[in-house]
């Protein structure tokens, strides 16, 4: 299956020296997944919400500095190799070109509801984030900006008390910026940015938590998603308000670009951190750890590096994540180092550890049970 039916020609593209204020009206759209930086039938880059969020300060900055590479597709690409590198470049949306010329675009949106039917065959148990951050009714827009940051992604549950009561996304931030501005006191452009930041986001920015059940189909939770207009859902067991996962529209996409090769599928987001490791010896490194293990049956790792503002003699701070789709659960693993070839290999080794500790609970599991059964005998 191809592209040639879920690309679309409408979208919205500036000019590279285009002031970031006058983007403004573009975010207010509900709609809009991300804007094009283009000059002469190219395009350079594409700013999303998340990165009008990190500037929305710097009114004088031209589009061009603030714009995000992408890659670029041809109308018949296929979906899974382009829901792949969507979410590797961590964007919703990216340019289609006819014949060299900039044409169209191809969104998240679009392939998801190109493929709903076919998602009756996966539960939502099989592909929702379990390791989820959270946050109270009583945390700041600082931190959770911060946290976003930190964790690279785009939205916050809300929980008191070990229940769902809201959540807030990046988009509902942005939202409420933009309302601010619009204040007569002058908004956060104003010289009440560092008030707002006090300000908690439960009472200001945020929306009712929707859920879905763990054994439900991720057809339905996508249904639900479009319903509400949301992008994740809060997952909880049957029969429980409590809060055991986190589903999004990438995981859905992260799930339709799992291949079939043999070997371990891997996906890494931003690869360009790493500087002489390769996306072969990613895999290899990965699989020396899970080869030790034979009764561990590894779906799914993905991969993700996150740069920091800190650098030292010039080489930036990366975060790198490894989450690790099993047999026997999700495990995940971080580390934090100058340059993403450091970050990586020290987020291999709390993989490592946290994959021997697995095993150690699962043996320890089976020792019980073993004893339980002996005492039955008994």
């Amino acid at each position: 299956m191809d592209i040639s039916d879920i690309a679309t020609d409408e979208y919205v593209a500036v000019d590279p020296d285009t002031r970031i204020a006058e983007l403004r009206p573009y975010f207010e759209d509900e709609g809009i997944d991300g804007v094009f930086v283009a000059s002469d039938g190219e395009c350079e880059g594409v700013i999303t919400p998340r990165e009008w969020l990190r500037s929305y300060r710097d009114d004088d900055t031209a589009a061009e500095r603030l714009a995000k590479a992408v890659p670029r597709f041809e109308r018949t690409a296929n979906v899974r190799d382009v829901a792949r590198q969507l979410v590797e470049s961590e964007t919703r949306i990216a340019p289609v070109y006819v014949e060299g010329e900039l044409w169209g675009a191809v969104t998240q949106d679009g392939i998801l509801e190109a493929v709903l039917e076919n998602l009756d065959v996966l539960e939502v148990r099989q592909i929702m984030t379990d390791d989820v951050v959270t946050i109270s009714t009583d945390t700041t827009l600082g931190t959770v900006i911060n946290q976003l940051r930190e964790h690279g992604i785009s939205r916050l549950p809300i929980v008191e008390n070990g229940q769902p009561e809201a959540m807030v996304t990046a988009k509902d931030i942005v939202d409420f910026i933009l309302r601010t501005m619009d204040r007569p006191t002058g908004g956060t452009r104003g010289g009440e940015g560092d008030d707002l930041l006090d300000l908690p986001v439960y009472d200001e920015m945020s929306r009712p938590a929707q859920t879905i059940g763990i054994e439900d189909t991720v057809a339905e939770a996508v249904r639900t998603m479009f319903e509400y207009g949301y992008d994740g859902l809060v997952v909880s067991p049957a029969y429980d308000e409590q809060v055991a996962g986190v589903l999004t529209k990438t995981d859905v996409m992260r799930a339709l670009s799992y291949t079939q090769e043999e070997g371990m599928d891997v996906q890494i987001s931003n690869i360009d951190a790493l500087r002489s490791t390769s996306r072969e010896e990613v895999a290899d490194r990965l699989r020396a750890i899970t080869d030790k293990h034979r009764n561990m049956n590894v779906h799914h790792v993905h991969v993700r590096f996150q740069e920091h503002d800190e650098s030292l003699r010039g080489v930036a701070l990366y975060q790198c994540a490894i989450r690790m789709r099993t047999n026997q659960g999700q495990i995940a693993g971080t580390g934090e180092g100058y340059g993403g070839d450091e970050a990586f290999s020290l987020a291999l080794e709390t993989l490592e550890r946290n994959v021997l500790d697995r095993k150690g609970k699962r043996s320890d599991e089976e020792y019980r049970g073993q004893l339980l059964q002996k005492l039955g005998e008994l």
